[in-house]
């Protein structure tokens, strides 16, 4: 059993998208971050960032693990899953997830801070985050032409580079970003969308006013 703690955040679906991948039994234990839950000492145990999201695998010595894509790893490496074992494949999916944590997060979290919260409307800032975050959806584009995946020969496999940057790019518009000149970005946002797995993933925790405790299956979600 692997205890989750998050919130309804492109980093924390990351997480919850790849454990219903991969069929695993989670307490989720969902934070309030505007209350500050995330800042309070037992949670800074776990991470003393102060970020969401976090797991702790008890069925691994209670292994406390912080930072998105580190969990995304450390699940691929326990399960055999979403990420090949071999070095050039392995290499593959690991750049395009370095991709998207040094790049696309980065710099959509800040066309999202500038265009949608923050209380002065910066044009300047607003371009600047913008026009950097669709450079990078271009690359992808590019990467997804004659590919349904990020990484892997061929058609590419599906792998946790593509929930890291997916998790990311479905928020497009929240970040006031267009992509009708991008068909293959738009045909792997939709052939992902249509997992049911990524369905679940980018559902928990529920969305705010649903229900906060709650069974599913096998998968225990408590506050």
């Amino acid at each position: 059993m692997i205890d989750l703690y998050t919130a309804a955040t492109p980093n924390g679906f990351k997480v919850s998208v790849a454990l219903e991948e991969m069929g695993l039994d989670y307490t989720l234990h969902a934070l309030d971050l505007g209350s500050g839950e995330q800042k309070q000492p037992d949670f800074l145990a776990l991470n003393p960032n102060g970020r969401i999201p976090a797991i702790v695998d008890r069925d691994n010595e209670d292994l406390a693990i912080f930072e998105s894509g580190a969990i995304l790893i450390y699940l691929a490496e326990k399960t055999g899953m979403l990420m090949p074992s071999d070095t050039k494949g392995r290499m593959d999916v690991m750049q395009w997830l370095m991709f998207q944590m040094g790049g696309v997060g980065p710099m959509q979290g800040q066309a999202h801070v500038f265009y949608r919260y923050f209380p002065e409307k910066i044009q300047p800032a607003i371009d600047r985050y913008q026009n950097e975050t669709k450079r990078l959806y271009t690359v992808l584009n590019d990467q997804l032409k004659n590919k349904d995946f990020l990484a892997g020969p061929g058609r590419g496999d599906y792998s946790i580079a593509d929930i890291a940057n997916w998790t990311w790019v479905r928020s497009y518009d929240w970040a006031g970003i267009t992509i009708d000149d991008l068909p293959n970005l738009q045909a792997w946002l939709d052939r992902i969308a249509a997992r049911p797995a990524a369905g679940k993933g980018v559902n928990v925790p529920p969305p705010a006013g649903g229900e906060r405790t709650a069974e599913a299956g096998k998968k225990i979600i408590v506050k």
